[in-house]
């Protein structure tokens, strides 16, 4: 085998990164990038804030449920309106949202008059923000594609930055946390949203034609569940990442 032969079977960036050929998906990575990071570092300071002011393990738990069960409600009745909305335009807003979400938390933290149970509040707020935006921010992706071909890839590099993130924001977070504070890092979040906020704005999005009839809420959300229920592989992938993040979450805990 030739040089030039194995240098054919080697990937380069190029095949690595399609997507990134994409104007409006290379914004959305980059801004989305650093969004995440100063995310995962918020989420770690709360857990730390809620403890240092708890030390209870139940109540660390219990702050932790009331985001997480604010999302599972909500999720499936996001995912029907991400064929109904506008994603663009929702996605800008749930940003902005999240954005204050962390301004609030900052200010609170900062004062000194923070306490578990505005904790809990805060996090039932973010879990419903989230439980919209996760499933237009996803849906979204389809709409930055103009290349079907490159799709694939495009939800690749969407793990990629976003496990990249869960790495890294802990990680500067624990730094951060031991050298000035909690306070910082929920800064440090509110700060980043600007990064996907501007992404946003500079992208210049095609109209996107209504491809469904238009249905009552309940009714889309019904057909849903129910298709999930019928396909083999969407049941089967459900039911791989529910025990999954079950068995994950127990032996970290």
């Amino acid at each position: 085998m030739t040089s030039t032969q194995q240098n054919s079977r080697v990937p380069t960036f190029s095949m690595i990164a399609r997507a990134l050929a994409h104007r409006n998906y290379r914004l959305f990575f980059f801004g989305q990038g650093v969004s995440l990071v100063g995310t995962w570092m918020q989420q770690t300071a709360l857990s730390w804030l809620a403890f240092t002011l708890t030390h209870s393990a139940f109540l660390l738990g219990a702050i932790a449920f009331s985001g997480q069960i604010s999302a599972f409600v909500a999720s499936p009745l996001a995912g029907v309106l991400a064929d109904r909305w506008n994603r663009h335009r929702t996605v800008m807003v749930t940003q902005s949202l999240s954005m204050i979400h962390a301004v609030l938390t900052t200010v609170l933290v900062v004062t000194g008059v923070i306490t578990v149970w505005q904790i809990i509040a805060l996090s039932i707020v973010i879990g419903l923000i989230n439980a919209l935006d996760m499933p237009m921010r996803q849906a979204l992706v389809i709409d930055m594609i103009e290349d079907r071909a490159d799709l694939g890839n495009a939800i690749a590099l969407n793990s990629l930055i976003f496990h990249g993130a869960r790495l890294v924001g802990p990680a500067l977070a624990g730094i951060l946390i031991m050298a000035l504070g909690e306070w910082p890092c929920f800064l440090i979040n509110a700060i980043s949203y600007l990064a996907v906020l501007v992404a946003l704005v500079a992208m210049r999005m095609a109209p996107r034609t209504q491809d469904i009839a238009p249905s009552r809420l309940l009714h889309g959300l019904g057909e849903g569940l129910a298709y999930a229920f019928r396909s083999t592989p969407i049941r089967t992938i459900l039911a791989l990442i529910g025990m999954v993040g079950l068995v994950a979450r127990r032996l970290a805990s």
